[in-house]
């Protein structure tokens, strides 16, 4: 089997209510899409989606995935897709770096590979859990009361799991904390995300001053070299997101106890064959995990559920569903969807999801051997 043709698809992504960052401080309205059709001589067609969370979020962008595309495209012509680590390797010659380009072609290799085995990615992956993995909610940064009103909107449509945008003014910030926990459901559970808002003193400040609660904070400093100091002088419990990006950041953090969670945001460690090796660094260090797309439709949602339901559940905290706060549907009846507050994945083959073309459109730039 080789590849035969890359078709490029944009598309823009309006989510419902404008979404702002933690402590306010960036607002987003719009995600850029990129979707990728990879065909082959065999005639077995996959797909994949890279989806940044706007351009300033971290280091990655719509524009630069096309770009990136356009860069390995005669790399990867003509290559075995099932072959997923030459794939990798080809990429990475071509292309140093520039892992956020690199997953959608990932996604659409596993979608073949899935396919041409007759097993859905989960199973590729080692096996997938019958029960669908906790749906994350995202709620927005701002006042108590609003951030609580979203809550109650996501537990309307059966979440139990929520990431609450926290970080700015930090007398503000354990106001917060306090009040949404004296709201929180006793079988609810709170991931408090700052996105790197915090300095250092303002972190060890605000993690002590609630360290009784029991909550867990997610990246709340810059760098895994500001959570190595917060490390040793607060007990609250730490997720890394932003500062996990390589494999050698997640042995980093197994090994010098740096966070007793991952949160792997697939498209932002390079897609699903990056992502495997940190889900088993994880599991071999008793690491817990939140499995998570960085943005998109529900193809991305869908391929971060798989990944989540090949996790034993003791480790698997939860997921996305970032298709809920969009205002499209490029695949209307397919892949993972929110049923009573989790995504379950099918047992169709590969991933199961072929965009609608008359949402998608005419690609963008089309590559042949």
């Amino acid at each position: 089997m080789k590849i035969t043709k890359i078709s490029v698809y944009q598309k823009d992504l309006p989510l419902k209510h404008p979404y702002w960052l933690s402590g306010g401080r960036l607002k987003f309205e719009v995600l850029d899409a990129t979707f990728v059709k990879i065909e082959t001589d065999a005639g077995i067609t996959g797909w994949g989606e890279g989806t940044p969370w706007g351009h300033t979020y971290v280091p990655a962008h719509g524009p630069g995935i096309r770009a990136g595309i356009e860069t390995m495209a005669q790399a990867i012509l003509g290559k075995d897709p099932r072959k997923l680590a030459h794939m990798e390797r080809a990429m990475d010659q071509c292309l140093p770096g520039h892992l956020y380009a690199k997953a959608p072609i990932d996604l659409a290799c596993w979608d073949i590979a899935g396919q041409a085995a007759d097993l859905p990615i989960a199973d590729m992956l080692g096996g997938r859990d019958k029960e669908g993995t906790w749906i994350a909610s995202s709620v927005s940064s701002g006042d108590p009361d609003y951030m609580l009103d979203i809550i109650k909107s996501y537990r309307k449509i059966g979440y139990k799991v929520h990431s609450c945008k926290v970080g700015g003014d930090i007398d503000k910030d354990i106001g917060r904390i306090r009040f949404l926990e004296d709201n929180r459901l006793p079988d609810e559970r709170i991931l408090y995300d700052v996105n790197r808002a915090w300095t250092r003193r303002e972190a060890s400040i605000v993690m002590n001053a609630v360290a009784d609660l029991g909550i867990t904070v997610e990246q709340p400093c810059e760098t895994l070299d500001d959570i190595a100091g917060l490390r040793q002088i607060t007990t609250t419990p730490i997720s890394v997101d932003e500062s996990l990006v390589t494999l050698q950041d997640a042995t980093r953090i197994a090994r010098d106890g740096l966070a007793e969670v991952f949160g792997i945001k697939l498209n932002r460690v390079g897609g699903l064959t990056r992502a495997v090796r940190m889900r088993d660094v994880a599991l071999a260090h008793g690491i817990q995990m939140y499995i998570m797309a960085t943005g998109g439709s529900v193809m991305a949602d869908t391929e971060a559920a798989h990944l989540a339901q090949s996790i034993p559940r003791e480790f698997r905290l939860g997921t996305w569903a970032c298709q809920d706060m969009l205002t499209i549907d490029i695949a209307p009846g397919q892949g993972a969807r929110n049923v009573d507050g989790k995504l379950t994945v099918s047992n169709i083959p590969g991933h199961g999801i072929v965009p609608d073309p008359a949402v998608l459109g005419d690609p963008v730039a089309v590559y042949k051997e």
